[in-house]
């Protein structure tokens, strides 16, 4: 276990003190490296940041040693000893900001569809959410469930066309926004879904640290479907192309390094 002190373990704060951010950017069906790229210009906008990017969560040391943890993956799995290692990590009191697809988990059946199966419960029950399946891509209204936290003062009702997550939650969360659904996730094994509501951002604490979880932020091009298809006609940038998700993507990354989230009103 590496003996460096992590900067959330020590009293006091100095501004001009130097946050070790660790970023996991990987896996299927998305453009990692556009996504990669945006997050990366977004941490790069406090020179105190200095970041180590890796494609898994193997680099134990690294991570340990973190102020924060941010990672846009999708089906991405670490190992049990991974696992445990993340967990413990959050609970002495790291801050993880995880996004889009990273508590995704894709096997697909000879029926063709994509079936999400249980097989890292310790895993999403540190995130706090397994996602289960979405239905097409389009336009709904994402709402705020609580105005009155930092991370979504100021912010108003949006819409935005991007993956509505249809997630099976594993831990008390607050939720911070939410959207409504009912109907059909075309292509996925667990197809049919009630009308209810579900998280989009939400915040899992675990003993001294916590989770942040935001869902939004999907994006594909031409050639992130391969192999299952050479060439994907349509770029897809969903959430990227709306000004309030980097709002909260700024928000979530002062909130990972420990500042006070700047409240701004953002439509």
């Amino acid at each position: 276990m590496s003996t460096t002190t992590p900067a959330w373990a020590v009293s006091g704060k100095s501004e001009n003190k130097r946050i070790n951010c660790v970023f996991v950017a990987a896996g299927k069906f998305h453009d990692i490296d556009f996504a990669r790229l945006e997050i990366l210009k977004l941490l790069a906008e406090d020179e105190r940041i200095r970041v180590r990017v890796f494609e898994d969560y193997s680099n134990l040391e690294a991570i340990r040693a973190a102020d924060f943890l941010v990672t846009y993956t999708c089906d991405v799995v670490p190992s049990l000893d991974q696992q445990e290692a993340l967990r413990a990590w959050v609970e002495g009191g790291g801050r993880w900001f995880a996004l889009h697809g990273t508590a995704s988990i894709l096997r697909f059946l000879s029926t063709g569809e994509v079936d999400s199966p249980k097989l890292a419960p310790h895993f999403m029950e540190t995130l706090g959410s397994q996602f289960i399946s979405h239905p097409p891509i389009g336009p709904y209204l994402v709402e705020v469930a609580d105005s009155e936290d930092p991370m979504t003062q100021g912010l108003e009702p949006f819409e935005v066309s991007d993956e509505l997550y249809l997630s099976d939650v594993h831990a008390e969360l607050h939720v911070l926004l939410d959207t409504s659904f009912e109907g059909e996730a075309t292509g996925f094994a667990r197809r049919d879904w009630t009308a209810a509501r579900h998280p989009v951002l939400y915040r899992r604490p675990l003993g001294e640290g916590s989770v942040l979880y935001f869902t939004l932020g999907h994006c594909r091009g031409h050639y992130d479907m391969q192999p299952l298809v050479e060439y994907w006609p349509e770029v897809q940038k969903c959430a990227w192309d709306v000004p309030v998700f980097y709002e909260i993507l700024k928000r979530g990354i002062a909130w990972g390094r420990g500042d006070q989230v700047q409240q701004a009103r953002v439509a």
